[in-house]
């Protein structure tokens, strides 16, 4: 198995990295601006590094041109578009992107409040960023990933289905980074889906870090 993770050197790879390393023998790609420098530590025969901009067709092409799945750390549209359509390009199928809550206007209650208050009107890029992947012919998976905080140990997630309510304050970046490894190793789950990912019992009406 072949990963490319673009936005390697964000919060969520400094935990995918090392637990793709543990728990799967992957090839990984770890794709991101000045990578070379910022990523050095993860040097080994089974990681490439490469550096570059995500915006850019060519870069991400060198980036993906092996790879059976490819995770993005962000939703930035124009870069999600862009890997949508290497990918075509390229004839590859699996994408794993990490997104936001709230791109359906889907976050429950009190929560739901309080998290359109935080985020205001910071929605638009995400939800173009969803549109595009659904548009597309991929085997997306897009992670409405819920507020997010460390505690190492804690992979304890759930997903829930677009079309139903967000309920679900947190989640840490271990349980996100366990969910793309379970999709890795699993090749059927998550496929063309929209999915909230929450720590399970949270129903809290504010992140307890908050």
């Amino acid at each position: 198995m072949k990963v490319t993770i673009i936005g390697a050197a964000g919060q969520i790879p400094h935990f995918l990295i090392p637990m793709l390393q543990k728990q799967t023998d992957a090839e990984l790609t770890l794709f991101a601006r000045n990578a070379t420098s910022r990523l050095l530590d993860y040097s080994k025969p089974t990681v490439r590094i490469v550096d570059g901009d995500a915006s850019k067709s060519g870069d991400v092409k060198t980036a993906i041109t092996d790879a059976d799945v490819v995770f993005i750390d962000f939703d930035n549209p124009e870069a999600v578009k862009n890997v949508i359509k290497v990918m075509d390009q390229l004839g590859k199928k699996r994408l794993i992107v990490a997104g936001v809550l709230g791109v359906y206007d889907e976050v429950a209650g009190a929560f739901g409040k309080w998290n359109n208050m935080m985020i205001g009107s910071g929605y638009l890029p995400h939800k173009q960023a969803v549109t595009e992947l659904e548009k597309s012919d991929l085997d997306y998976t897009y992670m409405r990933m819920t507020w997010l905080y460390d505690q190492d140990g804690n992979t304890n997630y759930e997903t829930q289905k677009k079309g139903q309510p967000l309920i679900g304050a947190q989640v840490t970046r271990q349980a996100v980074s366990q969910y793309v490894i379970d999709m890795i190793k699993n090749p059927e789950l998550g496929i063309r889906e929209s999915n909230g990912v929450v720590e399970p019992n949270t129903n809290f009406a504010k992140p307890s870090f908050y």
